[in-house]
């Protein structure tokens, strides 16, 4: 189980990284071809979003490959499963069914990730 996980990990935090990243170092404008949903948001917001991401990614890698303080390893996973619920929300209220599909698919991964590295604490 713990390769699962590490790999479940370093997938997640790749993926977090990139979408946090593009979030924060591109501007709103620049966003909306890639994530129309941005137009809805103050770009505050976006960079937030982003910021949060980027924090999640490294909360899900360094806790447990340093051993320093790794119950933050769990809370950083459903903290992403929470930002993935959001997602889902405005991909759903404005009709990206597929988007919104995607968002539950890394929330449910995120989410057994957290349950995952919890069980796997000493």
């Amino acid at each position: 189980m713990p390769v699962v996980l590490w790999v479940a990990q370093a997938l997640l935090a790749a993926l977090f990284t990139a979408a946090g990243g593009m979030k924060l170092a591109m501007s709103p404008d620049a966003l909306i071809p890639l994530m129309p949903w941005v137009e809805d948001f103050r770009p505050e917001t976006i960079k937030a979003i982003g910021a949060l991401e980027v924090l999640g990614a490294v909360g899900l890698i360094l806790p447990r490959a340093t051993n320093i303080a790794p119950a933050l390893t769990p809370a950083a996973a459903a903290g992403l499963a929470v930002i993935m619920a959001g997602g889902a929300v405005v991909h759903v209220t404005r009709g990206e069914y597929p988007h919104g599909i995607g968002n539950i698919t890394v929330l449910l991964i995120a989410a057994l990730t957290a349950w995952g590295t919890l069980r796997s604490l000493p």
